[in-house]
C-alpha cells in the first residue's frame, strides 16, 4: 500500500509523515499531479488561506488528477484543516469555489455575538464522535482531544456526512466528516500526540 502527502506548499507535510511513521507506515510526497494515481491513499494537509490554496491547485492539472482519483477510483483521501476546507464547495474567506466533494460551507467565528470567542480557535478541544459515522476514530470515541488553529468552520448540508461535533465556547461545529472515501478532520492530528497517531493509524488501515 503506497500513502501520498500532498506537497504543494500549503501544509506541515514533514510532520505528517513522521507521525505515519511513527505508526508503521512510510509514505511519499506527491509534488507533481501525475504522480497521483500512483498511490492507494493520499492526504490533503494545508493551512493558510483558502484562495491562495485554490489557486495553487487549479495550476498544472491538480485538480483533474485529484478528481480522478477521489470522484471516479474512489480512493480513500484525508483532509486535514484547511485541506478539510477545501473539500467543500466554499467559503467565507474567499472568492474561489472549492472541490465541491462536500455540499458544506465555511462561515468565519464571530466575536460580535460572543465577546468571549478568541478568533483563531487554538488549543486543544474535544472531539464528540457520532457513533458508528467514521472508521477514523476507532478506539477514539471517548476521552479525545485534539489540536485545533482554525478561524472558519464547516457547515455541512447533509448531516448524515458529520462524523464528530466539537463545542468552542457555546458553538458547535463540525470537527470532521466522511462521505464513503472522502474523509476531512478540522484538527491537526500530526500536532495531536496519541490521539492523531491512532486517527493517522486507522486512515492507514482503511
Amino acid at each position: 500500500m503506497k500513502i501520498g502527502v500532498l506537497n504543494f506548499g500549503i501544509g506541515n507535510v514533514t510532520s505528517i509523515q513522521n507521525m505515519l511513521k511513527k505508526v508503521g507506515f512510510e509514505s511519499d510526497l506527491i509534488s507533481s499531479p501525475n504522480e497521483v494515481s500512483d498511490f492507494d491513499k493520499v492526504i490533503l494537509p494545508g493551512v493558510g488561506s483558502f484562495d491562495y490554496a485554490m489557486n495553487t491547485l487549479n495550476l498544472n492539472s491538480w485538480l483533474d488528477e485529484l478528481n480522478k482519483f477521489v470522484l471516479i477510483d474512489e480512493k480513500p483521501i484525508l483532509g486535514i484543516c484547511l485541506g478539510m476546507q477545501l473539500m467543500c464547495k466554499s467559503s467565507e474567506e474567499g472568492k474561489l469555489p472549492g472541490l465541491s466533494w462536500i455540499d458544506a460551507n465555511l462561515k468565519k467565528f464571530s466575536t460580535s455575538t460572543n465577546f468571549q470567542l478568541k478568533v483563531p480557535h487554538m488549543g486543544w478541544n474535544n472531539v464528540n464522535v457520532k457513533a458508528g459515522n467514521s472508521d477514523l476514530f476507532i478506539e477514539l470515541e471517548k476521552n479525545n482531544r485534539f489540536y485545533f488553529v482554525h478561524s472558519y468552520y464547516v457547515e455541512v448540508k447533509n448531516k448524515s456526512y458529520e462524523s464528530s461535533i466539537t463545542n468552542y465556547n457555546g458553538i458547535d461545529f463540525v470537527s470532521s466528516f466522511q462521505n464513503k472515501n472522502i474523509f476531512g478532520v478540522q484538527f491537526h492530528p500530526e500536532k495531536s500526540h496519541k490521539f492523531g497517531l491512532k486517527l493517522l493509524e486507522n486512515f492507514t488501515k482503511l
